[in-house]
């Protein structure tokens, strides 16, 4: 696991296209999040960002306050997850969190996500809030603007 850097970019899009990685580096460069991003034999395998000031959805803010958030992990190809990579990028999003002395870390969880609600609470997340809605807007290709929201809940961790 690795802090983006510029020339990743190229790779990430390449193997993990996705419209949000430009903007997550650009937090990262305002030092307001931390690209994350895991390798398998130099080709990018997995990515999320730590988003330092917290997650943006005001339910959740009004709860947590500018709690440090895991945001859009993503491991891909699928035949990669259950393998560890997931539990590897939020441990190292753990680790730079308790760097920054800060005492929990939070994420959220679609509705209906199963699988990775289940790794969370083995992970030692419990809820927080229990319903809000992740409000998240991207440009496709074409240019049209897409704007989406996913009923989530929002768990934290305690680092102490």
């Amino acid at each position: 696991m690795a802090a983006c850097r510029e020339g990743d970019l190229v790779a990430l899009d390449r193997h993990l296209p996705s419209p949000s990685h430009p903007r997550r580096y650009t937090r990262q460069l305002a030092g307001l999040g931390t690209l994350l991003v895991a390798w398998d034999g130099g080709q990018p395998v997995g990515h999320c960002e730590v988003r330092w000031d917290g997650c943006a959805a005001a339910e959740v803010r009004g709860v947590v306050g500018d709690c440090p958030e895991v945001n859009g992990l993503f491991v891909w190809p699928e035949s990669l997850r259950r393998h560890g990579i997931g539990t590897a990028l939020i441990t190292t999003a753990e680790d730079l969190v308790r760097d920054r002395s800060g005492p929990r870390i939070g994420l959220g969880v679609k509705d209906g996500n199963t699988r990775a609600a289940a790794l969370y609470v083995r992970l030692g997340y419990r809820p927080a809030v229990p319903r809000y809605l992740d409000r998240w807007s991207y440009v496709d290709q074409d240019g049209r603007m897409h704007d989406n929201a996913d009923p989530c809940a929002f768990l934290v961790k305690e680092l102490g």
